[in-house]
C-alpha cells in the first residue's frame, strides 16, 4: 500500500480524508508542518495532503523542506483560494490545488490519479511500447527512471511537470491546447480556465532553457497551446 502524509491543523479534516483514503492508502496524520516533516524523516511518503495555513511551519514552508530532498507529489488544500496563494503553491513545487470547501471523492480521485502518474499501475491500460529514452536537441527524457537530463545534467522536475514534458516530447512540433495537457496530464475533465498550466511551463522553462523569457525549446503558440522542438542548429 502506498503511505499518504496529510498535514492540517483541523483534526476534522484529517480525519475525514482518513476516513476517505484509509481503505486503500496507509495513513500518516499531522496537525502542523513540523509534524510533518518528522514524519516524513521516519516513514516512506508516497503522497502529501498539505494545508497552507499551519501554526509554526506552514504549508508553503513544509513544501520548500520537501522539495530540498523529494520529489513526491504534493496536494495543497486551503481555504484560500486567491490565484496569487495557488500560483505560489505550484512555483515552489505543488502538483495541484483544491480549495475548501471539497468533496472528499474529488480528494480520493485526485491522489488516486497523482499516485498513478507517479508509480504507473493504472492496471486497466494495456501501455504500448515506448523507446527508453526520447532525446530532443540537449534534452534527454529516460522513461525507465523517470528523468531528464540537459546536456547530460540532470534537471530535477516535478511529477507534474515530468508528465507534461513527457507529453509534449514524445510528438515534437504538435501543438497541445490546454485542454489537451490537463485532460493527459492531470487525467480530469478540463472545466474551466485557470493558470495551473502556464505555472507548470513557466517551472519547466526556469529548468531547461537558456532563457526562459527567450524560449529554444518550449515554445507558446499565441491563441492555441504549447509545443516542443529541438533549437535549430542542434
Amino acid at each position: 500500500m502506498y503511505t499518504i502524509l496529510i498535514a492540517d491543523d483541523e483534526s476534522e479534516i484529517v480525519e475525514l480524508l482518513q476516513l476517505y483514503l484509509e481503505k486503500e492508502y496507509n495513513i500518516l496524520q499531522a496537525h502542523n508542518g513540523t509534524e510533518a516533516l518528522k514524519l516524513m524523516q521516519s516513514h516512506e511518503v508516497d503522497l502529501a495532503i498539505l494545508d497552507i495555513m499551519m501554526p509554526g511551519m506552514d504549508g508553503l514552508q513544509l513544501l520548500k523542506k520537501i522539495r530540498e530532498t523529494h520529489h513526491f507529489p504534493v496536494l495543497f488544500l486551503s481555504a484560500k483560494s486567491q490565484y496569487h496563494d495557488k500560483i505560489l503553491g505550484l512555483e515552489l513545487g505543488a502538483d495541484d490545488y483544491i480549495s475548501k470547501p471539497f468533496n472528499p471523492l474529488e480528494i480520493v480521485a485526485r491522489a488516486g490519479a497523482m499516485l498513478r502518474r507517479v508509480h504507473h499501475f493504472d492496471a486497466q491500460a494495456v501501455p504500448e511500447k515506448k523507446a527508453d529514452q526520447i532525446v530532443l536537441g540537449r534534452l534527454t527524457l529516460d522513461r525507465s527512471g523517470c528523468l531528464v537530463y540537459l546536456s547530460g545534467q540532470p534537471v530535477t522536475l516535478t511529477s507534474t511537470e515530468y508528465k507534461i514534458l513527457e507529453l509534449l516530447m514524445e510528438q515534437p512540433g504538435r501543438v497541445f491546447t490546454r485542454k489537451k495537457i490537463y485532460e493527459a496530464v492531470w487525467e480530469d475533465f478540463y472545466v474551466y480556465e485557470d493558470n495551473s498550466i502556464m505555472v507548470h511551463i513557466s517551472n519547466i522553462r526556469d529548468k531547461i532553457e537558456r532563457d526562459s523569457k527567450k524560449p529554444e525549446y518550449l515554445k507558446t503558440i499565441r491563441g492555441l497551446g504549447y509545443k516542443i522542438e529541438a533549437p535549430v542548429g542542434e
